[in-house]
């Protein structure tokens, strides 16, 4: 994974973050989604680009490794 995301049972009860923040990974995946401009979320979260880059790549991560199942048609 990346570097600039940690996993830390002590800090937002284990969720991924943004290295030497509480920002939650999925707080700056949210603001993108929900519309937000990267220079907004660096402003609001105290992130870098370099960090909202490492949101992205880590959700990529995770969604590549998920299992696919499909399901019997109806």
């Amino acid at each position: 994974m990346n570097s600039r995301i940690v996993i830390d049972p002590a800090i937002q009860h284990g969720k991924p973050i943004i290295y030497g923040t509480r920002v939650p990974v999925v707080r700056i995946l949210g603001g993108l989604a929900g519309g937000m401009h990267v220079d907004e979320i660096i402003r609001e979260y105290e992130v870098t680009e370099e960090d909202v880059r490492a949101a992205l790549a880590y959700a990529s991560e995770v969604i590549e490794q998920e299992e696919h199942h499909l399901l019997p048609a109806a």
